[in-house]
């Protein structure tokens, strides 16, 4: 069959409906969160989250106040309640109101979103649900106990906006023939992807330009727990040193095309150097990713989204990891046992 006798590929992109995935998101370094009220806008609305000074925890609450529309990210922080700076309408960590200054009763509706939060690895996380349900307790963020033990540094962070729908992030866990031409990596000896419940893990070793040395492979183990919060464990050497490192590559969505990363590395500390080594150490190395990882922004911020990729059998499994994906935008009565149950699949 010649070119012109063949039928061009149709390119499908259906629009995104206004839902946002159920589950924990990074918001930032715990030690980022103060008293001092910051704004957010993430999941298509304006959030406010400040630190309690009483009980020392962070809340986030809807940023703004049904009284007048006041701008709660612009008031201030009392006990554990956030003032209004509009006309002092104070709302509490639950949501709500506890205090009006200038009146005898508070109306009995006077009550706003409060989200959930939890604080987990130096990392603040903030639970969304469409169906307003609370945290589901086998889905909080596991414990990384390499950063409790004082071996490693702490986390170097950077936000990085992305102008798409934040499915096209998590394609990267099954998308072998990526790594060739983003990521500097010569050749791969596995990739295999394993689903269990609200976990997707990705497995791989290979040679790699930048982060190997003669003939000890890069070994990598990424996981999604749940859709948005994702951790990497890599080895590898790097300017002769063998090296550890955690990623944290976590998005939280703005709007349904737009999102944001929260990009993170910490290194295991090498035995004999100092502190200010270690410190340039990862600094060098998370250079090092981000620039490996802006190869990735680049194509993000200009492809279509296809939802009938065009596969070849060189591929590793997108339609996969999709599947598993679309849990977290159903009811959770809805879920098929299929997207929970566990797979594995090989591609090397």
């Amino acid at each position: 069959m010649t070119a012109a006798e063949k039928v061009p590929y149709q390119i499908k992109s259906e629009p995104i409906p206004e839902r946002y995935a159920r589950g924990w998101h990074v918001l930032g370094k715990a030690t980022d969160f103060t008293s001092e009220p910051q704004k957010l806008e993430y999941f298509g609305a304006k959030l406010v989250a400040y630190r309690g000074a009483d009980d020392g925890e962070v809340h986030v609450l809807d940023a703004y106040c049904p009284h007048m529309g006041g701008d709660l990210s612009l008031g201030t922080v009392k006990g554990d309640s956030v003032v209004c700076p509009f006309h002092e309408w104070s709302w509490g960590a639950d949501g709500v109101c506890d205090d009006i200054p200038y009146a005898k009763k508070i109306p009995a509706k006077a009550c706003i979103k409060s989200w959930p939060t939890t604080e987990q690895n130096g990392l603040l996380f903030v639970w969304n649900d469409p169906e307003n349900n609370p945290p589901l307790e086998e889905q909080y963020p596991s414990k990384i106990d390499d950063y409790y033990s004082g071996e490693w540094t702490d986390w170097k962070m950077t936000r990085i906006p992305i102008a798409s729908n934040c499915r096209e992030l998590v394609d990267n866990m099954a998308d072998l023939a990526h790594f060739g031409p983003i990521h500097y990596t010569r050749s791969v000896y596995e990739f295999r992807n394993v689903q269990d419940g609200h976990v997707f893990k990705q497995f791989m070793s290979g040679g790699h330009d930048l982060l190997t040395e003669g003939d000890v492979p890069m070994t990598s183990v990424a996981t999604y727990e749940g859709p948005a919060y994702m951790t990497t464990t890599m080895t590898g050497a790097m300017d002769g040193t063998p090296m550890t490192v955690h990623l944290l590559v976590s998005h939280v969505p703005v709007h349904t095309e737009l999102f944001h990363i929260n990009f993170g590395v910490m290194v295991k500390k090498v035995e004999g150097k100092t502190e200010a080594e270690s410190s340039a150490m990862l600094d060098e190395y998370f250079q090092t990713n981000i620039e490996a990882f802006q190869q990735d922004v680049d194509v993000w911020n200009n492809k279509v989204r296809v939802d009938n990729p065009l596969m070849c059998d060189g591929d590793g499994p997108i339609n996969m990891v999709r599947k598993w994906y679309t849990q977290f935008y159903l009811d959770v009565a809805d879920i098929p046992p299929s997207l929970v149950a566990r797979k594995e699949h090989r591609t090397i």
